[in-house]
């Protein structure tokens, strides 16, 4: 049996490039004083290159995915222990679960709360993912050491050739990015956001 390379070249169709909690209660401006690296390298660094993963795959046919924290009720009994332990809730509808307006999802994109860090434990995003005949996932968002990191080895583990954008993702410092891609390299490609572009734009019919 001959197993799919880990760099072989996007195919837009079994493509999805996941955007994870890209929200205003994450990424807003309180957390310039709270998180000075996150915030500058968010707002100077991961988001223009998320709008420009978004054009690309777009304009290829690949399908542009969102999670957000966001409880399903308004009191967030249905959150897991970790995010009722640490006091980590937005409630359903609320300002703070929408993701931020420079990359807001089209009329078509599909968004899915979720209430842990691991999406595939908190989302239905593996059936979907399958139903969509999805095989690559582009890994992108914050926080790189958390949510992220969850999502590349959950992702390798069901069977996905998982792919991170490391200039599309980031967190609390500099170290720390470092460190998480370091740790979950193994479970991944990891390139940049002008090589996705690349290849995207190679994929798609003269």
């Amino acid at each position: 049996m001959t197993l799919p390379p880990r760099d072989r070249p996007i195919e837009p169709h079994q493509t999805a490039l996941l955007l994870i909690d890209v929200q205003n209660g994450i990424f807003n401006e309180s957390e310039q004083t709270r998180r000075p690296y996150f915030f500058q390298t968010a707002r100077d660094v991961v988001i223009p290159n998320l709008q420009r993963l978004i054009a690309a795959a777009r304009g290829a046919g690949a399908e542009v995915i969102y999670t957000v924290i966001e409880s399903l009720t308004a009191d967030g009994r249905d959150r897991s222990l970790d995010y009722k332990l640490t006091g980590f809730h937005f409630p359903k509808g609320c300002w703070e679960a929408g993701v931020i307006d420079a990359v807001a999802p089209g009329d078509d994109d599909i968004v899915l709360p979720k209430t842990s860090s691991g999406v595939f434990n908190s989302t239905n995003i593996d059936y979907v993912l399958r139903n969509l005949g999805v095989e690559q996932l582009i890994v992108t968002g914050f926080l790189t050491d958390q949510c992220v990191d969850h999502t590349v080895k959950d992702g390798a583990d069901r069977g996905y050739t998982v792919i991170v954008a490391h200039d599309a993702c980031t967190t609390n410092t500099a170290e720390r990015h470092a460190n998480a891609l370091e740790a979950f390299k193994g479970y991944c490609r990891l390139t940049t956001t002008p090589e996705l572009v690349r290849e995207f734009d190679a994929a798609q019919p003269r």
